[in-house]
């Protein structure tokens, strides 16, 4: 819990139990979830929060850097504890969302663009992911 408290005061935000809370879940779940898996998840350890309050926190959290929300597609809006520099694939298939190493180069000076500052780079990328892949050639198999 105290790297957690140390990670929220170093993006300069206030540790309360909730954020903690929050925070430490997106640290320890690579899951990409989700205002509504957050709050189900937490509810049972926390019976006083609200959608509301993780709304809230996710909002602070991703105004002072502390997580990336990802906006991958038009249904919903996914949270990353994660805040170095990587992209995402999402499957079509399972609606999974992975991390991923960015290519190299892609944080480089873009040419032609010397007049601008890149401060962020989001990339993200769209397929069937491995396990869907097997999912998908046993039933071709079996057909």
């Amino acid at each position: 819990m105290n790297n957690t408290i140390q990670y929220l005061l170093s993006h300069n935000v206030k540790p309360s139990a909730q954020r903690i809370a929050i925070m430490k879940y997106l640290l320890e779940h690579r899951a990409h979830p989700t205002v509504d898996r957050i709050y189900t998840e937490l509810l049972p350890a926390m019976p006083t929060l609200s959608r509301t309050t993780v709304y809230n926190t996710l909002r602070v959290l991703a105004e002072n850097n502390a997580l990336q929300s990802l906006t991958i597609d038009e249904k919903s809006v996914h949270y990353d504890g994660h805040v170095t520099p990587h992209a995402h694939f999402v499957c079509r298939e399972c609606g999974e969302i992975f991390d991923m190493p960015l290519p190299d180069g892609v944080l480089a000076d873009v040419p032609g663009m010397d007049t601008f500052k890149i401060e962020a780079v989001k990339l993200y990328y769209k397929g069937v992911c491995c396990k869907c892949q097997a999912n998908i050639n046993q039933a071709k198999k079996t057909n």
